[in-house]
């Protein structure tokens, strides 16, 4: 019997016995893990996950992918030239069961993604702001003007990502639902963040193609 899986944004055909690398899981060599999001279990198709479905396997070892050498020339405002390396953190793992049935109650600790954003982390470790206090109430007839974009961003306690390099109204809303809302997390991300977050918001290399930090930085320094 065959199951399909999901798992860091992509999908395996696999089988008991298949050993496969998945994106980086938080899990030790040795650990056994379960994967929840079942597409399909043999000739039964999800809609779209199989209810109750799981595939169980056990982890072998973390690794690193083969090295990719990115090259980044901008001829913009900013311009800039860079070479790097990457090299992409992944769980080698051996599947093991494959159920149809009582994945809820195996109690296998679930596979989770190792890999994390600097910026979430970042904006979770802010402590609450206290909450301004209420104005009066103005009018209606002033209550329906739109605030400034830039003074309504600022209120929020975030940054005006538009004026990031090929980053408008819609990818800021992606970047903001990501936890992302100033310009001193995008400046802190290292090679992990970025590819972290162009598979999350399926950016397809455009955070170093455009440069985001280097303007980041200088954005943050004001």
């Amino acid at each position: 019997m065959f199951a399909v899986l999901k798992t860091g944004g992509k999908q395996y055909k696999v089988q008991a016995g298949d050993v496969l690398r998945v994106e980086k899981l938080a899990a030790d060599a040795g650990e056994k893990v379960q994967f929840n999001e079942i597409l399909m279990v043999g000739g039964t198709i999800g809609t779209p996950m199989v209810d109750d479905a799981g595939v169980q396997a056990e982890v072998i070892d973390q690794i690193k992918g083969d090295k990719v050498i990115n090259f980044v020339k901008r001829r913009r405002k900013h311009s800039s030239k860079r070479t790097k390396g990457h090299r992409q953190k992944l769980t080698l793992i051996r599947v093991t069961d494959i159920l149809e049935k009582g994945a809820g109650k195996s109690g296998v600790k679930a596979a989770v993604g190792g890999a994390g954003f600097v910026a979430a982390a970042a904006v979770a470790e802010k402590p609450a702001k206290k909450a301004a206090p209420k104005k009066e109430a103005a009018p209606k007839a002033e209550a329906k003007k739109a605030a400034p974009k830039k003074a309504a961003a600022k209120a929020e306690g975030g940054d005006d990502l538009k004026q990031l390099s090929g980053v408008g109204p819609a990818l800021e809303k992606k970047l903001h639902a990501a936890g992302v809302t100033t310009f001193a997390q995008i400046a802190a991300w290292n090679d992990e963040d970025v590819a972290a977050m162009d598979e999350k918001l399926s950016f397809k290399g455009r955070i170093e193609r455009e440069g985001w930090i280097e303007q980041a930085k200088e954005l943050a320094k004001g």
